[in-house]
């Protein structure tokens, strides 16, 4: 707090000085211009100081504005407006968390007991349905599909099986190859009278062409944008961002994971080669929960509701083989909590005997950082995953600033060198895990809409160990001596990322 009071003292030392020196040596509208916009940096800062927001992100604001007022001014347009998301996103949250309790399945006392031997695992999954307002389900059926070649094929396959109604909701959707032969399947399917609805973000898709959308609404298929944003484009909305990926056919198959639609995620793209990921194939009750998420965000963006037994099965299919538990959720800035977030560090907390962890980003916040750190000084065995090469340069270096306090507190981490790595998933004890759209860092965590499927004791969870192990040997380890010995440049580029991170 003394941190945070000095920083403000600052800033409104420099910005006075400023105006002395403005009213000085400028004239005209340059001046007042000039005076308008310090005043301007001097009220919002006050705003962020009275949010009382997390103190990093205090500073790290405070710092922004004080150093580059123009660009603060806008970026704070942009990105920082705090008050204004819960405004945004208050009426969704309510609504979708009156929608999910309701329709929500039942377990018994006696499954609970089943699956949950531990006290650290009932407690996880407690707290998922206490802030994600999702039950648990123990009838659903789950495969592990790893990278987009096995992905995209298991999609196709049940996509032309549909006969009711096809639901998607994708961050990025590409016209490419891999696109287009989704969009045939699509046009064929809804020629036949299957009715088909596209949810894809505007931001994520903004290079998507019109034609492609055209061409999807002419066969009778509705395409709708997510959170669209028009220019003049400085308002908030350009900052939460729909990073969801899920497909529901009939009710009851489903698709999550962390691949988008495009020919990257196939490895043709020649600046990432082979591309990493992980996705997941859902069948029996916890399609209905995917299901419910997507027909809350269709709501919020069309005020259409599709809430009827045609789309919600009255009874979740029960016949589905029990093989442990499925949680499907939804993580957003619309979440009085930061449920993912929490959720992940429960599981942390909670472990025994190691946390293995994929994310092509690596920002943690405080709790989730410092819960890393104390695991791995406990003596449970925490690895990291990551590209080696990026793809987000900015992100990369904040990433690899946090990397020595982990080394020495005696985590590991390895970055793989097949490709790119984009597998967003972390286990913990071989028992528990999650998989999902998530990335391991901040804007996952506070800003994006976000949907994971915690598995616990799921025949899948073994493949997903089974495949961690073998990116590791695709993958060089991190010495903490070797890095330290890094050039100066970089730390400097990294540090100065890392500065950046709270606003990334």
């Amino acid at each position: 707090m003394k941190n945070t009071i000095k920083v403000v003292g600052f800033v409104l030392v420099v910005v006075v000085l400023y105006i002395l020196w403005a009213d000085h040596y400028m004239s005209g509208l340059l001046k007042y211009t000039s005076v308008a916009l310090t005043l301007s940096v001097i009220v919002i800062s006050f705003l962020i100081f009275f949010e009382n927001r997390h103190p990093t992100q205090t500073v790290t604001w405070l710092v922004v504005l004080g150093a580059f007022p123009l660009l603060g001014f806008i970026f704070y347009l942009l990105f920082g407006r705090s008050y204004r998301k819960e405004r945004m996103f208050k009426k969704k949250y309510i609504l979708d968390k009156e929608t999910y309790q309701k329709y929500n399945f039942t377990h018994t006392k006696e499954d609970l007991k089943q699956h949950f031997q531990k006290y650290g695992e009932h407690k996880i999954y407690a707290l998922a349905e206490r802030l994600g307002n999702m039950e648990i389900s123990f009838h659903t059926e789950t495969e592990l599909l790893t990278n987009g070649a096995e992905t995209f094929e298991s999609i196709l396959k049940e996509l032309k099986k549909a006969r009711h109604h096809i639901h998607l909701e994708y961050y990025i959707v590409r016209a490419d190859d891999i696109g287009n032969e989704i969009k045939e399947v699509l046009i064929a399917k809804a020629r036949e009278g299957v009715k088909v609805r596209f949810l894809y973000d505007a931001v994520g898709s903004w290079k998507l062409s019109k034609a492609y959308i055209q061409e999807l609404r002419e066969a009778g298929i509705e395409m709708v944008a997510f959170g669209p944003v028009k220019m003049p484009f400085l308002n908030s909305k350009f900052n939460f961002r729909n990073h969801r990926k899920i497909i529901v056919i009939d009710g009851k198959v489903g698709f999550v994971g962390g691949l988008n639609i495009g020919d990257e995620y196939l490895g043709k793209d020649p600046q990432f080669g082979f591309w990493r990921d992980t996705h997941l194939y859902v069948r029996g009750e916890a399609v209905r929960s995917l299901q419910l998420i997507f027909l809350q965000d269709w709501y919020y963006m069309t005020n259409d509701s599709f809430i009827t037994p045609g789309y919600l099965t009255p009874e979740p299919e029960k016949k589905v083989r029990r093989t442990g538990g499925v949680q499907m959720i939804a993580g957003g800035p619309d979440n009085e909590w930061s449920v993912i977030k929490n959720v992940f560090f429960s599981m942390i907390t909670s472990a025994q005997e190691f946390v293995w962890i994929a994310s092509p980003y690596f920002i943690p916040d405080e709790d989730i950082f410092s819960a890393l750190k104390i695991a791995a000084l406990s003596g449970v065995d925490v690895r990291l995953l990551v590209p080696k090469r990026p793809d987000k340069r900015i992100v990369f270096h904040a990433s690899r600033s946090y990397f020595p306090e982990l080394l020495e507190a005696g985590a590991r981490i390895f970055e793989y060198r097949e490709g790119f790595m984009h597998s967003k998933f972390i286990i913990v004890d071989g028992e528990i895990a999650s998989i999902g759209t998530s990335n391991m860092d901040m804007r996952s965590f506070h800003l994006n809409f976000e949907v994971n499927a915690f598995l616990y004791h799921t025949h899948s969870i073994e493949s997903l160990v089974r495949e961690y192990l073998n990116d590791l040997n695709a993958s060089d380890e991190i010495d903490l001596e070797d890095f330290n010995g890094r050039h100066l440049g970089y730390r400097l580029i990294e540090s100065t990322s890392r500065l950046l991170s709270p606003l990334l």
